[in-house]
């Protein structure tokens, strides 16, 4: 009998077991009603490593540099990338540099330049409204990006300008296009105007957003001289670059710079993305008294943009150093100058002129003066230029002026003179 009871009571304890089981994993799982199934388990590893193989199979390539002012450039997977010297405009290292790409929402620098312009030139006051029409509104889909402008709304130009440069609201850019030329076809006429005048030679805008067209490109040396204009000219709102989020009609939306949130040093300037341009990236950095600009054309990832734009910011700031090659008020060489009543006039710097070379590499200079320089000369006249050199490499240039002014000499020395040049004495 003792027997029987004590199997008895080891088939009850099974049974009551077994019942417990799964709410014992439950419990440990935390959400018991949400615990999934071992079919629900798989199928999001499934897709992870279906999405980790798709990313690899379209990463590009590393692409080397195929210019560079320094040792060992990265190699960088993108279409197009560059490392520009904001002070001097001199490009350290790039690829592909000049090939025509589509930019993406990087065009939106040029729509918020223009933006700034006339801010400072007051064709147009921070106040000032902007309507939002049926053709600028956004209808809040997930394939665009937005401000998210109310139909028939008005919004102030500062806000627009804010919705342009940290939210890249495409009703943003539609709507000040509108608003400063009419339409977006009369804005796109604007922008290449000053793409031009900038010395923008591979770009042509169709639009102010960068949304897909055909003849809408740019390469990644003119998107550097467009950033570097904006730094440049647009002082009092460049700040505006590097401002995290911004909030309009009760949304808050983050900048999509990922460099703005991870190295102080970054204060610019804007990303972009398309399925045709892939991801984009163009920024800037000041450590101590250097100031980088870099490009990043078609990379793979919003990761990948920003992690590629550091290591070639890093590579930048640990490879060069600013030098100067000619103090201020130095004179430079002598130019010699025909039917003046000076034979030659003093040249000297026409301002400060400071390089970013090569750490720990020497600057040669070399002196080219126009030929045939005659009098009159006022002071200040360009008369020449310096080209500095580092390991044979060009890195820069500046004018050469005139430190005084030359009068035209009288008739009866200039007719000694031509005598004397016409004899070769």
């Amino acid at each position: 009998m003792q027997i029987k009871i004590s199997s008895f009571f080891s088939i009850l304890l099974a049974v009551v077991a077994a019942a417990l089981a799964p709410n014992a994993a439950s419990f440990a799982a935390g959400h018991p009603s949400n615990k999934p199934t071992s079919h629900q388990k798989s199928a999001p590893t499934k897709a992870s490593a279906h999405k980790k193989a798709a990313a690899t199979a379209t990463a590009l390539p590393p692409l080397a540099a195929d210019r560079a002012l320094a040792a060992n450039p990265p190699a960088l997977p993108a279409k197009a990338w560059l490392l520009m010297d904001f002070d001097s405009g001199q490009v350290l290292a790039s690829a592909n540099a000049d090939e025509a790409l589509p930019p993406a929402s990087l065009t939106k620098m040029m729509t918020s330049y223009l933006v700034e312009q006339a801010l400072r030139t007051g064709k147009l006051k921070p106040t000032d409204l902007v309507s939002v029409s049926e053709n600028a509104w956004c209808r809040g889909t997930s394939t665009e990006s937005c401000m998210y402008l109310p139909l028939n709304s008005q919004a102030t130009v500062i806000d627009i300008l804010r919705g342009i440069i940290i939210q890249s609201g495409n009703d943003a850019s539609k709507a000040i296009a509108e608003h400063m030329a009419g339409s977006e076809d009369g804005f796109a006429k604007l922008m290449n105007a000053e793409a031009l005048r900038l010395g923008m030679t591979h770009t042509h805008f169709v639009n102010p957003t960068g949304l897909p067209d055909p003849a809408h490109k740019s390469s990644a040396r003119d998107l550097a001289i467009l950033a570097s204009a904006i730094i440049r000219d647009s002082a009092d709102y460049y700040p505006l670059y590097a401002e995290r989020e911004f909030k309009y009609n009760n949304i808050k939306q983050g900048n999509r710079n990922a460099l703005l949130y991870t190295d102080p040093s970054v204060d610019g300037l804007k990303t972009g993305h398309t399925e045709e341009a892939g991801y984009c990236l163009v920024t800037s950095s000041k450590r101590n008294d250097v100031r980088l600009i870099t490009v990043m054309l078609n990379t793979n990832s919003a990761q990948s943009r920003a992690n590629e734009s550091r290591t070639l910011l890093g590579w930048g700031f640990s490879s060069f150093e600013k030098a100067t090659p000619i103090q201020p008020g130095a004179v430079v060489t002598s130019a010699k100058l025909s039917f003046g009543r000076a034979d030659t006039v003093a040249a000297v710097l026409g301002a400060p002129w400071m390089l970013t070379v090569p750490r720990g590499q020497q600057v040669q200079t070399i002196v080219e003066l126009k030929a045939g320089l005659e009098a009159p000369v006022a002071k200040g006249a360009v008369i020449g230029k310096v080209i500095a050199t580092s390991n044979g490499k060009p890195v820069g240039e500046t004018p050469l002026v005139a430190q005084v002014e030359v009068e035209r000499a009288g008739l009866p020395l200039r007719g000694w003179q031509y005598a004397a040049k016409l004899f070769g004495k």
